[in-house]
């Protein structure tokens, strides 16, 4: 019986399927569900590599060890962790954080489903951020050793990883820009387009968004004050550009938002 129904996923099962079934099998079933891996999520062509043959595929899916689901406010991972793996983000939304030595935390970076985390922790085997959830999220979890010895045997990964590590320095550069040459109007336009665009690439509205960070989170991540942030959203908001519902904005006028970063770029 097991063998029949495994490919089930539970979470969304009748409550007649789940009832006439023991909780053991329950637990084994789901348990056996979460090991159909990479190639079965939705996910896999955001954070994974594409174009894979069969046997490349049954490597990858033997990646994954586990999943785990980070409530809302609670750590994947914090400053001074040892670093074993890293993570797949299949659903929800993240921020990392820098603390200076006198304790005083920046935001820097805000992660969302298809993205990888922790490449922080590879340089010196400990996490040098913390990774708090800012929704309920689930990640996939990728042992690093495991990565390294399949990625071996799979160049298309080898090659992804490195892509990933790329990305994340060239991230790093623009986030650079942003807050060393960039005016607040500036900064929090490059924002709005970025997240747009993120979250354009996985299927959602290209003009309508849920801000899952706060006003506080996102002028720690832009380098501005509470105050600024909100007055430039009230400005923004005044010139036609976005509607803003607390934590839901259309952007109504892209174009004028590109233009207001492309100012800043021409210089």
């Amino acid at each position: 019986m097991l063998a029949k129904i495994s490919f089930l996923n539970l979470d969304g099962a009748p409550g007649a399927l789940r009832s006439c079934l023991p909780k053991s099998m329950i637990a084994k079933v789901e348990r056996q569900f979460i090991k159909v891996a990479c190639s079965n999520c939705n996910m896999q062509e955001l954070c994974m590599p594409i174009g894979m043959n069969a046997e490349e595929s049954a490597l990858l899916d033997g990646l994954v060890s586990k999943r785990v689901t980070v409530k809302r406010g609670a750590a994947l991972f914090r400053v001074g962790d040892a670093f074993h793996s890293l993570f797949a983000i299949r659903s929800g939304f993240l921020k990392t954080t820098v603390f200076s030595e006198s304790g005083q935390g920046q935001v820097t970076g805000f992660q969302m489903a298809g993205e990888i985390i922790g490449l922080d922790g590879i340089a010196s085997d400990h996490h040098t951020c913390d990774a708090i959830a800012l929704e309920n999220t689930e990640v996939c979890t990728m042992p690093f050793d495991r990565i390294e010895e399949i990625a071996g045997r799979i160049k298309t990964l080898q090659h992804h990883v490195h892509k990933i590590m790329g990305g994340e320095i060239a991230r790093e550069q623009d986030v650079m820009l942003l807050l060393g040459n960039m005016r607040a109007d500036e900064r929090l336009a490059a924002f709005l387009l970025d997240l747009q665009r993120r979250l354009h690439i996985r299927g959602f509205s290209s003009s309508d968004l849920i801000l899952r960070m706060t006003r506080e989170e996102i002028g720690s991540y832009l380098g501005l004050s509470l105050e600024t942030v909100s007055r430039t959203f009230s400005k923004f908001a005044e010139d036609g550009l976005i509607i803003v519902n607390q934590r839901q904005i259309h952007i109504q006028d892209p174009e004028a938002l590109k233009r207001i970063v492309s100012h800043e770029l021409c210089h």
